[in-house]
């Protein structure tokens, strides 16, 4: 029996100054990639990437760009090694954009200049407050939500893992929300230093404004189905990701839920494809029976490559 196998691409956060040098020095299809990116978008992602400064890599205009073309990079690489399909894409946040571009939603062209317009319009968008919540008892969130939000707005930015969340919203109700998660018995509440309160109602402006964007931009069907953030149900109708793409903005991103869905739906095999190893470290809790590989450089390419050989008995 054939194991089925999906492709994960990471957030925010996962960025760090260097990512994707030696892929760029060693495949020609990830030197493609980033060239294009320099490009397509009129700026050097590839120093940014490669150099920094890390102040720079780390502004949301140049994050966002940044990490989708050294994901694509370490993607591309991946398939010029290694004949081999997932059979579902899902990416935390800004990694949907590499999912709907592996499955065949968009171009390379399109999904940079996509990006690039989701990161101005959410960069632009100041105020607010995001905090991580580690190990919070079951029930203590929606309680404590429910009371900080007698001092202003507070709701969930993602749902990263049975033991990690991130809440979002205005700065009092998300300081109040988190006292109240640590007096419920939360391990800890770890403020983001995040310019604006990302996946609430404080982006609703930049996602109308995208939804201008979006309804304009060349969008295919999915050849392979995405899990997509807003409702972790499978999409493949272009139609679909234009409502999705400017609702994931100021939604709630359901990442336990995406990949609780793939793991009952039989996916045995995790591939996060992109800098850092952020999203293997969720799944060992949302579904620690499935194997996890990550895709960031070559040694790690060259290994999965030959371990993937191996498992799905596939020929050199």
């Amino acid at each position: 029996m054939t194991k089925k196998i999906a492709f994960l691409f990471p957030g925010q956060g996962s960025q760090s100054v260097g990512m994707g040098k030696d892929l760029y020095e060693n495949y020609e299809s990830a030197k493609s990639v980033f060239d294009t990116a320099d490009k397509v978008l009129g700026k050097s992602i590839t120093t940014l990437c490669f150099e920094g400064p890390e102040d720079a890599l780390k502004q949301t205009v140049n994050t966002q760009p940044c990490i989708v073309t050294m994901s694509i990079a370490a993607l591309e690489s991946l398939k010029s090694e290694l004949d081999v399909k997932p059979d579902y894409v899902a990416g935390h946040s800004l990694g949907e954009y590499c999912a709907m571009y592996a499955s065949g939603v968009m171009s390379l062209d399109n999904t940079l200049k996509a990006i690039q317009k989701r990161a101005d319009l959410m960069g632009a968008t100041h105020g607010g407050a995001m905090s991580a919540v580690l190990n919070a008892p079951e029930g203590a969130l929606e309680e404590a939500l429910k009371e900080a939000s007698s001092v202003g707005y507070v709701d969930v930015a993602n749902y990263n893992s049975p033991a990690q969340v991130v809440i979002t919203g205005d700065e009092a109700a998300v300081q109040k929300a988190g006292e109240l998660l640590l007096a419920k018995g939360a391990r800890r509440v770890v403020p983001l230093p995040v310019s604006g309160a990302f996946h609430s109602k404080f982006m609703e402006n930049a996602g109308k404004e995208f939804e201008n964007f979006v309804s304009d931009l060349e969008l295919n069907n999915a050849l392979i189905p995405v899990i997509t953030n807003v409702d972790a149900q499978a999409s493949t109708e272009s139609s679909d990701f234009r409502i999705k793409m400017p609702k994931q903005i100021y939604s709630s991103v359901h990442w336990t839920q995406t990949i609780q869905k793939m793991a009952a739906d039989g996916v045995e095999i995790f591939i996060e494809i992109g800098p850092g190893k952020v999203l293997a470290g969720l799944n060992k809790k949302i579904a620690p029976e499935a194997s996890v590989f990550n895709v960031y450089d070559k040694a790690s390419l060259e290994s999965i490559v030959e371990s993937l050989k191996e498992m799905l008995c596939l020929k050199n």
